[in-house]
């Protein structure tokens, strides 16, 4: 015996569908396919009369390059994932960010006047006081006992000017949004362009100290000249500060 054909009805996308809910779609199949016929109509059915538009794309979130070892900082180019030029710019200062709040840094951007020590931010021991000018008070100047270079034995570390920043560029605490905006004030940041930021962090001795700190100090992720090529790489995408929101 001949299998009972199948009747198909193919209703227009934009046609009433009020009439294809209300046929008896069924009474259209014979029975040996009755169920699946049931099952068709069904799901058409549901479809055509729910009116909801299809269900939009998940949001994906920017891509980002995977973070760097504890000890080591990404190079600029690993950025170039990030589509977006001011996401990227952002990315790019939050990379460098932890250099600015590494220990090495914030110790000497205090929002007082006592420069901190160790991993823990306690303050100097012994204890000594900002100054005027910012490198000590009289007869207590910072190079009374921080030399040229790190004294080994005696473990005092040492830099050419050891002083502190200014008041108007404390880090100690701060976010890196918040830092970002201080180095990019020149109201707050010595008056310096932002090559000129560029040229403080790639060229100066007591910056070059957070990768040279002695005795069993942690240096400062990567190197100084990764530091430098970030800051370069975050101005030349237009030096767009980070959110709040941002962290690494």
């Amino acid at each position: 015996m001949n299998a009972p054909a199948l009747a198909l009805v193919v209703v227009p996308f934009r046609a009433p569908v009020v009439a294809l809910c209300r046929a008896p779609v069924v009474a259209l199949c014979r029975a040996p396919v009755v169920a699946l016929c049931r099952a068709l109509a069904l799901g058409l059915a549901v479809a055509a009369c729910s009116g909801r538009p299809p269900a939009a794309p998940p949001v994906q979130p920017p891509a980002a390059p995977a973070p760097a070892a504890s000890d080591q900082l990404l190079a600029p180019a690993q950025f170039d994932v990030i589509a977006d030029r001011t996401q990227r710019s952002q990315a790019l200062f939050v990379e460098a960010s932890r250099v600015l709040t590494h220990a090495r840094c914030v110790n000497c951007h205090p929002p007082d006047d006592t420069p901190r020590q160790g991993e823990a931010h306690v303050p100097h021991d012994p204890p000594v006081l900002r100054g005027a000018d910012d490198h000590g008070i009289s007869a207590l100047g910072c190079v009374t006992c921080h030399q040229d270079r790190n004294a080994e034995l005696a473990r005092i570390p040492g830099a050419p000017d050891w002083h502190l920043a200014p008041r108007s560029m404390v880090w100690l605490g701060k976010s890196p949004a918040e830092i970002c905006t201080q180095l990019k004030d020149p109201a707050r940041n010595g008056g310096r362009t932002l090559a000129q930021v560029h040229d403080h962090v790639a060229h100066d001795g007591i910056v070059a100290w957070g990768w040279r700190p002695g005795a069993d100090r942690a240096a400062a992720p990567g190197s100084q000249a990764q530091l430098a090529a970030l800051v370069q790489a975050w101005i030349d995408t237009g030096a767009a500060c980070p959110t709040e929101e941002i962290k690494r």
